[in-house]
């Protein structure tokens, strides 16, 4: 049994009085409206945080300013080294804050600490980067001259999270930029300050513990009054923003035109294509994690499938039988698999999507109802449909799974490629012509692409994003860090002479 008022405490988190709402080198009451954290799971409030105002805003950018200027000239190990000591107290505050995120977010438990651990790795993966940070050097075609590409901070990230990853989202972006020389200034989603606020708790401690203030600040307020002036502002050149298509867009479109960048984490409609020649106990596991994990409520979240009709009805047995086994309730219960959606809205949207599906001649074969009890919980879904079924090109944040069965990979590879999103996608198969066809450039369309391993669950050293609707950003691995910095070619003329390129000549 968790001692809730003892968790918060620990994370330094009032679980009686109003929570602070702004850290700009210290922790501050914001100005705006109070916000209620709530308990998923029941509907019980869990603390209380006094919202950012504008105000507030123009405080924690100018608390980055002031920092930017000697942090960008810190040795990027050293940069590095902060970095270190705050995954250091992520690990001792892993059970604690894993078990946070849980209650606020409402992803069972071992989740909640998955989404710790994976800070942790980015951290160490920060770490290293802080030591590589590599630019190029090119061959000039004047003498005696020596070319170079190098990469600078760019200044301050805004960093705008969605709710369910409420604290590994903002640790791709902020140890990445952390190690660049940037500052970051969070702005997470409203029904999950806690968990935010926890960790600038966290981070705290090791800023005042190394002498440093104003690099990784925090506003916790609404879209109209933190939000837009984020996106609005030419003094944070970078915006990294999750959230829906349609608020992705609206974005992009506020920060380009400002000259800003912008990467983007939007929707995704992911599907899992399994052949006749597929390990099914593989891709039955692969699925049901990839389905009902998180409620259906991560942007990888596996939401179409793709059976070819060899092994279609055995394997839609199997899943539905699979499903009456998932144990839906509270998810820091160790043998809860699926835990509440995140508020009432969401329960609304899987209401509306099951009424449209069953509307439009989806045959739901296993859940599709509100359960009756308190907090915001549904049952996980199947439902078979014919190819093209339209409500299937829509993402429903909720744990609907369309089934359809297709006669062979071209069929399959052409219906997975046809809805507007493009972010996760899976090949089951034992076939290295069909594995190697999905992940071509004539196969999935999307940024992952996966062989016999779900479309949920990605680790930090790759590249993560998607195509198409999906917005298009990278975040975390490979060679992401690249985006919060700002790339300079540089020429040193070390001779006497002063040639110009293409030979053009200027003399007097």
């Amino acid at each position: 049994m968790t001692d809730t008022r003892a968790l918060l405490t620990r994370l330094g988190i009032d679980p009686e009085g109003l929570n602070p709402g702004v850290y700009d080198g210290s922790f501050r009451e914001g100005r705006g409206k109070p916000l209620e954290s709530v308990n998923p799971a029941d509907g019980t409030v869990i603390a209380r945080i006094a919202r950012a105002s504008r105000v507030d805003y123009e405080a924690a950018v100018a608390a980055g300013l002031a920092a930017f200027p000697r942090w960008r000239m810190e040795p990027a190990p050293r940069r590095g080294e902060v970095v270190r000591l705050i995954a250091e107290e992520l690990r001792r505050h892993k059970q604690d804050l894993g078990t946070l995120v849980s209650l606020e977010n409402g992803k069972i438990l071992t989740e909640g600490l998955g989404e710790v651990q994976e800070m942790i790795d980015m951290a160490d993966y920060a770490v290293g980067l802080s030591r590589q940070l590599h630019g190029l050097t090119m061959q000039s075609e004047r003498p005696r001259h020596r070319m170079v590409e190098q990469w600078h901070p760019l200044g301050t990230v805004g960093v705008i999270t969605a709710f369910n990853f409420p604290v590994a989202v903002w640790a791709w972006n902020a140890f990445l930029a952390g190690a660049c020389g940037d500052v970051t200034l969070w702005k997470p989603a409203s029904p999950t300050p806690l968990c935010a606020l926890a960790v600038s708790r966290l981070v705290d401690r090791v800023l005042m513990l190394t002498g440093w203030r104003g690099v990784f600040n925090l506003v916790v307020g609404s879209g109209a009054e933190v939000g837009d002036a984020m996106l609005d502002d030419p003094r944070v050149p970078l915006v990294s923003l999750t959230g829906s298509c349609a608020v992705g867009k609206a974005a992009a479109a506020r920060v380009a035109a400002r000259f800003g960048r912008s990467i983007l984490e939007l929707g995704g409609n992911n599907g899992v294509i399994v052949m006749d020649d597929a390990d099914l106990e593989l891709a039955l596991r692969a699925v049901l994690f990839g389905a009902v994990g998180t409620a259906g409520q991560r942007c990888t979240s596996t939401r179409r499938l793709f059976l070819q009709r060899g092994i279609a009805r055995g394997f839609t047995e199997r899943l539905v039988a699979a499903y009456g086994r998932i144990r839906v309730g509270d998810p820091l219960d160790p043998a809860t698999l699926c835990g509440p959606l995140i508020d009432g809205s969401a329960v609304t949207d899987f209401e509306a999507a099951m009424a449209r599906i069953r509307r439009e001649g989806g045959e739901v074969l296993c859940g599709g109802n509100r359960l009756d009890r308190p907090g915001c919980f549904v049952e996980p879904t199947v439902v078979r449909a014919p190819l093209g079924f339209r409500m299937s090109f829509e993402e429903t944040f909720a744990p609907i799974l369309y089934l359809f069965e297709v006669a062979d990979l071209d069929e399959a590879l052409r219906h997975h490629n046809e809805v507007p999103q493009g972010l996760s996608s899976s090949i089951f198969t034992d076939s290295v012509r069909a594995a190697e066809r999905f992940v071509s450039a004539e196969g999935s369309d999307c940024g992952i692409a996966n062989v016999n391993i779900g479309t949920s669950g990605a680790e930090i050293g790759g590249a993560f994003g998607g195509e198409k609707d999906t917005g298009g950003g990278r975040e975390a691995g490979s060679d992401s860090w690249k985006q919060y910095m700002r790339r300079q070619t540089s020429t040193t003329n070390w001779s006497k002479d002063f040639p110009l390129a293409q030979g053009v000549k200027f003399d007097l």
